[in-house]
């Protein structure tokens, strides 16, 4: 009976290699926070309530503990294996039950419309 050798040289390298390079690992994409688009912001308009806004945006993902008329509502996509992140921010304030100012430090995207002709 012939004893059994590992096996061992070129081909096992490729072996070993061919696995390693099919081995990739799976990256499911992370959307955390409010997705808002464009429309939906440009509904909403100084002189709101409070319940209009979150009829129309949702609850937002932050309210500030120290500051009560403003609400954040914040948008982060990281998709798989990309390293870009998709970030959107739009803060609403009021004073009272109405909107005072709406600022948007990182713009969500608009879409384009088609020109008219």
């Amino acid at each position: 009976m012939r004893p059994i050798r590992p096996f061992t040289g070129p081909a096992a390298t490729s072996l070993l290699l061919a696995l390693l390079a099919t081995g990739c690992v799976y990256r499911m994409d992370v959307q955390q926070g409010n997705l808002l688009d464009g429309e939906q912001i440009d509904q909403v308009e100084v002189g709101m309530t409070r319940s209009q806004v979150r009829f129309l945006l949702g609850t937002p993902m932050v309210i500030d503990s120290f500051n009560a008329d403003r609400w954040d509502y914040v948008y982060r996509l990281q998709r798989g294996h990309k390293r870009k992140i998709a970030k959107h921010h739009l803060v609403v304030w009021f004073e009272g039950d109405k909107v005072t100012r709406i600022e948007e430090p990182v713009p969500v995207p608009r879409k384009q419309s088609a020109a008219p002709g």
